[in-house]
């Protein structure tokens, strides 16, 4: 069913990819995180920061659909199976929902893609991505990062003989304060128009704007060790 929207209200929707094969966290999407699913925080982020018309998890997994439902999130279509493979990027997933939501809801604005494993997203940025992109009419994304906690320009590397020598050569004299500050995407969010995501243009580019996170409210979770800082961290904040 086609749903029609007055042409003069901006539409924003957020997109949580969220498939069911994940493999060195098993059920990482709904895996209890501090007393709820991880997927719940996400969705919760979103619906707190009152961006938003409609919060959409895009699953191939009836478990993960079923969760993400009970704490408010829309499942208005199933992913298809060729995007839901370790090989399928966030990107193709949000730009099939984006064709999807055009065909069936309309045009919309803006689009949001959240991490389902972000237990630490605050809304605050989530505002904060929007009024960025809002403000550069030229842009195509706007997203979360934080800064290195040491200077990459002194980092190392091991060669094939197991001795070490530097990326950057150049720099082994140089101060660490005098480096410049580098910056890593920090996996939470990533604002964009529809057009930049259906077109596939790049995401760290000239055209996109970052939001910048202390490192005291990142953490990559791809193994249990970073699950468990994670939780760490969490507890911490909320204390």
């Amino acid at each position: 069913m086609r749903i029609c929207l007055a042409d003069d209200l901006p539409v924003n929707v957020a997109v949580i990819p969220a498939r069911g094969g994940s493999k060195r966290i098993p059920r990482k999407n709904i895996k209890d995180f501090c007393g709820k699913p991880i997927i719940a925080y996400s969705i919760q982020a979103a619906q707190a920061s009152n961006l938003f018309d409609h919060i959409v998890v895009s699953t191939d997994d009836d478990e993960i659909a079923a969760v993400a439902e009970k704490f408010g999130a829309e499942i208005p279509f199933e992913r298809p199976p060729e995007l839901a493979d370790d090989q399928t990027t966030s990107r193709a997933v949000i730009a099939h929902a984006v064709s999807w939501f055009q065909h069936n809801w309309g045009p919309i604005d803006y689009v949001c893609s959240i991490y389902a494993t972000a237990p630490l997203l605050q809304p605050d940025y989530l505002k904060a991505g929007l009024e960025l992109l809002k403000q550069h009419p030229d842009a195509d994304f706007t997203f979360s990062v934080t800064s290195y906690a040491f200077p990459i320009f002194r980092s190392l590397k091991q060669n094939p003989d197991g001795t070490v020598s530097m990326n950057w050569p150049e720099y082994e004299l140089s101060r660490s304060q005098d480096l410049p500050e580098t910056w890593h995407d920090a996996g939470q969010f990533y604002w964009g128009r529809p057009a930049a995501f259906l077109d596939g243009r790049a995401m760290f580019s000239s055209r996109s704007y970052p939001v910048i996170l202390p490192r005291t409210v990142v953490q990559d979770i791809d193994t249990l060790e970073d699950w468990n800082q994670a939780e760490k961290m969490f507890q911490a904040h909320s204390r």
